[in-house]
């Protein structure tokens, strides 16, 4: 294993604070020499420049700023958004990713690159901020309130991020590097805890300054070791002890690489002409390894109550999964802007922009266990003790396992009857050697791993004309009109291939060539140490037999889809001054009329009479009669107004009303769907009435996407109280209500599976797939049925129907809270002290009682500073509450997850020698950063407060060099 200790981490555990960014805010070129130019640097600067854009601004917003580009210390652009007030971030991996705005996650909330829609790389439309290396950027801006021509909108708000333009910026040349280090080490050998980054960033001018170059060049190696603790569920026994179901414990060991290239160019010859054009380019992958057990649960000599209890596992037969895991995408953004003033006042802007991405999310499974499905009896199996609390289950003991850190011993297999899926292949699986059970070995045994991945493609084009101009009246002071026009394609291929072993159904081994030099550690759990191997080895060397599970699994053909949007909108938009009672006013009102033309394109995955999904003629294409396309066409009116009032000097109160659409989830959205039959015959033998199926559940059961979803839609209020009264001070109050008026529900209602309405009646009743023969007599299914050997039970006709439809309301009410105290404000003893603080309370409901994704009741965050000549420090802490929220789950779908309440705390401290009398090092800012520094877990925790899924990071730190050349 591999150790590499760069610096201490406890001593950046004990640093109080540095500045959130470091800037510097430098005063427009002297008209004579003798004029003194004065800059404010630091967290100062930082403060002094968002305080401005939110101060001067006519709508309601926040804003972070750098000095310039290569300057926000955070490694993305995530970590710098999520200390912002009403803002709150959500961890992916153990690093910041999504961003929810006012309680609404990323999907429902705009993003932009300098005005222009941002793209996604996953399922939806939410763009993963940590894929935006904070070098590349010079700050954002966060709309909190809409107006007419801010096109990139949702119900949540526009995060808006910023790159430079280089002809308003200083010229540099800026160099940075990042030495990583992980707290949590790594428990698989092939990996360990060390990362870097490096950055390159300049901006030039050329011809007089009429043009200016910037770019900036950024690679990144990150990586992220965590520790999985996850159950399948939990039941009470007769005695009331609440024991697991089914184990599924992990380490997990993965890397980000990422390569980012950002260039802006820009041309002006003249005041009248301003061209410019902007490349981004984000190359990346984020890989590594899951490795530990998944099992069943059965357990024997349990004592104690409740969640307070022990015993011993019984029958202990686990899996040893080892999944390598490989995601890798890039992402190309090029986009050209012209402004052209016709005559002084009035000026056309033209703005085309195109965005790709691409990206695959590839997972193998490889089985390892002491032999196949059916290979030994119980007698063979092992014992482990546990203890069991309300954190889940801890081991203290165990007999008969040892073959788990003995590569001879272990073999390279499925121990477990997981192979249901290959039904339809049955006859390739059957074979005259027999279980220790004396039965044959069949489909149900031969399932040694599997390959599962997804493709996704997205691309979006959009073409802008405005025209804008000022104008001499009492009461209107300038307006803005245009039109723009987007086309937007996004397309999910679901993936997946059932692996066997071509020893089936014998098993052998694990050839050493596949072995890593030393073993994986899961103490951790009390599950000892396993064997580590590579999981990729059998699927590349042909060890595994491959069978494409898009023609066994109809889940997952019916995840594989396309849709299509094109939306044109007309905008117009005019700002106003006016005085009321003597107080100045100013504000803004207008319109956007949007229309839309949406379609999806997909596949509805239905078993056929030859056992397999959607290929009646065996030959491995998909039937026509499974593919389905449909759409919508519909139209919006967005009306907008912001009001504010300087109601004494630099105290304003802001009101603004506007109505916003987030358009639907685009997994949700989806032509595609699925029928599915669970082969359980206690579900096969419900009686064949409506009323058991309502009452006991049916095996059958569809689901579908819907893409004539009209955009989630809601009409907005704000009433803000500000009060600056320095420079890098203020204190802000402003209330929210959200009235949605239209928002996503799940629609749920009782079919006739061999009369199916909803598809051209169609039968989906199979003779000897659905019905079953009774091996032994016996009752059976939750009515307890008398059955006979030999007995045919046929299933229920009728079962259920999911998808997604137009309709629900709600609403949302909230207040923000929010202070930048500088203590030099009230004594120059405390000069360099201050603290940024802000609160934000929400109070949702939708009217089925569901939760709105991304909202946290309660978000609390406070940044503690110091600055003194060059020296910085910061401390960072924000709790947010439990919240729901969805990630990618089983087959590569979609699934909700719930998320506890977590604190999180990171700090940085750094010092900058331009505040030095060492001219040699004048360029040189050095600091210490840490996240995560008080080791919080992300879990989840079910209705009786156990929890069920928990995953440790731990603290991360990093120690970086910034050097600006000039």
């Amino acid at each position: 294993m591999k150790h590499s200790t760069l610096f201490t981490p406890t001593v950046l555990s004990l640093a109080v604070s540095a500045a959130m960014f470091s800037q510097q805010v430098i005063a427009e070129d002297a008209v004579a020499d003798d004029i003194e130019v004065i800059s404010v640097k630091g967290i100062r600067g930082s403060l002094i420049r968002s305080q401005a854009t939110k101060m001067e601004n006519t709508s309601i917003v926040e804003a972070i700023s750098a000095e310039d580009i290569g300057k926000l210390p955070d490694s993305s652009i995530a970590e710098s958004l999520s200390r912002l007030p009403g803002l709150a971030g959500e961890r992916s991996g153990g690093r910041t990713s999504g961003i929810s705005v006012r309680g609404f996650k990323e999907d429902f909330t705009g993003t932009s690159l300098n005005g222009r829609e941002l793209i996604g790389i996953g399922d939806n439309r939410g763009v993963e901020y940590d894929l935006y290396p904070a070098e590349i950027m010079t700050g954002a801006t966060i709309f909190k309130s809409s107006d007419a021509s801010l096109l990139v909108q949702g119900i949540g708000g526009t995060v808006d991020l910023e790159t430079v333009r280089p002809l308003s910026a200083q010229e540099t040349l800026t160099l940075n590097g990042s030495f990583e280090i992980s707290g949590q080490d790594s428990d698989n050998p092939e990996f360990d805890n060390n990362g870097k980054r490096f950055a390159l960033s300049f901006v030039e001018k050329f011809a007089d300054d009429t043009i200016g170059l910037a770019v900036a060049i950024a690679s990144t190696e990150s990586p992220n070791n965590q520790r999985k603790y996850g159950v399948w569920g939990y039941n009470a026994n007769d005695d009331g002890q609440i024991l697991p179901t089914g184990l599924d414990s992990q380490s997990i060991s993965t890397e980000l690489k990422r390569d980012t290239i950002s260039a802006v160019l820009q041309f002006q010859p003249n005041d009248d002409l301003n061209i410019i054009l902007d490349v981004l380019s984000i190359d990346y992958s984020d890989s590594g390894v899951l490795r530990g057990f998944i099992e069943p649960f059965s357990s024997d000599n349990v004592t104690g109550t409740g969640v307070n209890a022990s015993g011993t596992q019984t029958g202990a037969n686990p899996v040893l999964r080892t999944d390598p895991l490989q995601k890798d995408g890039e992402l190309t953004i090029i986009g050209f802007n012209a402004n052209y003033f016709v005559t002084d006042n009035w000026s056309v802007n033209l703005d085309i922009a195109s965005s790709k991405s691409e990206k695959r999310d590839l997972r193998g499974e490889s089985y390892a266990g002491l032999a196949r499905s059916g290979a030994l009896d119980s007698s063979a199996f092992g014992t482990r003790d546990f203890t069991m609390s309300a954190d889940g289950i801890m081991f203290t003991d165990s007999s008969g396992l040892d073959a788990f850190s003995n590569p001879d011993a272990l073999q390279l297999t499925g121990p477990q009857v997981w192979g249901g899926g290959l039904a339809n292949l049955a006859d390739q699986f059957e074979t005259n050697v027999l279980q220790a059970n004396g039965d044959e070995f069949s489909y149900f045994n031969a399932q040694d791993g599997f390959l599962n991945y997804a493709d996704f493609e997205e691309e979006l084009v959009t073409t802008r004309l405005e025209v804008s101009g000022t104008i001499d009246s009492n009461f209107i002071t300038a307006v803005v009109a245009g039109i723009n026009y987007s086309d937007r394609s996004k397309l999910k291929d679901n993936k997946g291939f059932f692996a066997t072993s071509s020893a089936y159904p014998l098993s052998t081994g694990i050839p050493s060539e596949y072995l890593y030099n030393g073993l994986a550690d899961l103490t951790w759990a009390g599950l000892g140490k396993v064997v580590a191997y590579d999981g990729f080895a059998p699927y590349n060397d042909g060890t595994y037999l491959l069978n494409d599970a898009g023609l066994l699994e109809p889940d997952r053909l019916g995840d594989s889809f396309e849709i299509s949007e094109q939306v044109i909108t007309f905008y117009t938009k005019a700002d106003f001054e006016t005085e009321l009672s003597n107080l100045p006013v100013t504000g803004n009102f207008g319109f956007q009329y949007v229309d839309t033309s949406q379609e999806s394109s997909g596949y509805i995955g239905v078993i056929g009479s030859n056992f397999a999904v959607c290929d009646d003629d065996n030959n491995g294409v998909v039937d026509t009669s499974c593919m389905v396309t449909n759409g919508a066409d519909y139209s919006h009116f967005l009306p907008s107004l912001n009001v504010n009032i300087e109601v004494m000097d630099k105290t304003f109160v802001r009101f603004a009303a506007n109505k916003t659409i987030s358009r639907a989830r685009i997994d949700q959205m989806k032509a595609s769907g699925f029928v599915k039959f669970d082969q359980n015959i206690d579900l096969i033998s419900i009686p064949n009435s409506p009323s058991d199926v309502e009452n006991y559940g049916s095996p059958w059961s569809k689901f579908t996407g819907n893409p004539e979803l009209k955009p989630l839609e809601s009409n907005n209020f704000d009433l803000s109280v500000e009060k600056y009264f320095v420079e890098e001070g203020y204190v802000a109050a402003t209330v929210f209500y959200k009235d949605l008026v239209n928002w996503t529900r799940d629609g749920n209602e009782l079919i006739d599976f061999r009369n199916d309405v909803s598809n051209d009646n169609a039968d989906y009743f199979i003779a000897g797939f659905h019905d079953r023969v009774v091996d032994q007599d016996g009752a059976y299914g939750p009515a307890d049925i008398q059955y006979s050997a030999g007995d045919v039970i046929t299933p229920p006709n009728n079962g259920y129907y999911s998808y997604f439809e137009d309709g629900l309301t709600g609403t949302v009410k909230g207040l923000e809270l929010t202070a930048n105290i500088p203590f030099g404000k009230f004594s120059s003893n405390l000069d360099g002290f201050g603290v940024a603080t802000s609160a934000t309370y929400i109070d949702a409901e939708l009217s089925d009682g569901s939760r709105i994704p991304g909202q946290s009741d309660n978000t609390i965050s406070m940044t503690t500073y110091y600055e003194m000549s060059g020296f910085e420090v910061r401390i960072a802490a924000t709790k947010r509450s439990d919240f729901l929220t969805y990630q990618r789950g089983g087959s590569n779908k979609i699934e909700s997850a719930s998320r506890d309440a977590v604190t999180l705390v990171d700090a940085q401290i750094s010092y900058d020698f331009s505040e030095s009398n060492i001219s040699a090092l004048k360029g040189l800012r050095i600091s210490l950063q840490g996240t995560n520094l008080t080791d919080v877990d992300e879990e989840t925790v079910n209705d009786d407060g156990i929890v069920t899924t928990r995953r440790q990071f731990g603290p991360s730190y990093a120690l970086n060099f910034n050097y600006s050349f000039y």
